[in-house]
């Protein structure tokens, strides 16, 4: 078992004026995981990959790609590949009391709507979730319907957006590495205030420099 609960004194995030707040909910049995809940260790193990406020652990065969600005340089979000499937995440701020998927998952089905798709919720393995259908225009000019899966994750302080894309999104044995590689997240939050919403700060990996299909 790589996680552990810490004791109320072990909180460096932890006041005298927000004693009052609720502790956080046992932690996901499975993942993903906030890094208060994991062994120091497991944070530093050779499968792991440290990007900034997530750490992941890629799978056989799988492809890291990072979505970089290219007026910032800052690492928007984090898109893995294996063969035709693929795992976007995002990773945010959120309040201590309360999570915010329940509130994005609307705005996201607004935002399906008004392109013209369709935004259904389900029942996923990490809770409520919501299946898109949207149409997509090609580099041709040709337009089709494109299925995602949009999977939210309430954590400490933080949400944790996943999307998966293609072949993933739409059979479930090709969803389960998806799956397992998202349980394995490691959500590093940091103690500093955050407005509630906000990006997690992600970074590339030590020594990588982004190359021109990385950019966004």
């Amino acid at each position: 078992m790589i996680f552990r609960r810490k004791a109320k004194n072990e909180d460096p995030e932890t006041t005298e004026t927000d004693a009052v707040v609720e502790e956080t909910a046992e932690p996901r049995a499975e993942g993903p995981f906030d890094s208060s809940e994991v062994d120091p260790s497991v944070l530093e193990a050779e499968d792991r990959i440290d990007l900034g406020a997530l750490v992941i652990t890629g799978m056989p065969g799988m492809e890291l790609r990072l979505q970089v600005d290219e007026q910032t340089g800052q690492v928007q979000a984090i898109l893995l590949v294996l063969e035709d499937s693929a795992l976007e995440l995002r990773a945010f701020a959120a309040p201590k009391k309360t999570g915010i998927w329940s509130e994005v998952r609307r705005e996201i089905a607004a935002e399906a709507s008004r392109m013209g798709g369709t935004a259904t919720e389900t029942e996923g393995t990490f809770g409520t979730e919501l299946v898109l259908v949207v149409p997509v225009e090609d580099p041709d000019g040709q337009i089709f319907s494109q299925t995602s899966r949009v999977v939210g994750v309430d954590g400490p302080r933080w949400l944790l957006r996943a999307t998966v894309l293609g072949r993933a999104a739409v059979e479930p044995d090709a969803a389960a590495p998806m799956e397992e590689t998202l349980r394995n997240v490691i959500v590093v939050r940091g103690a500093e205030p955050m407005a509630v919403r906000e990006s997690l700060p992600l970074q590339l990996p030590p020594g990588a420099q982004p190359a021109p299909d990385e950019e966004a």
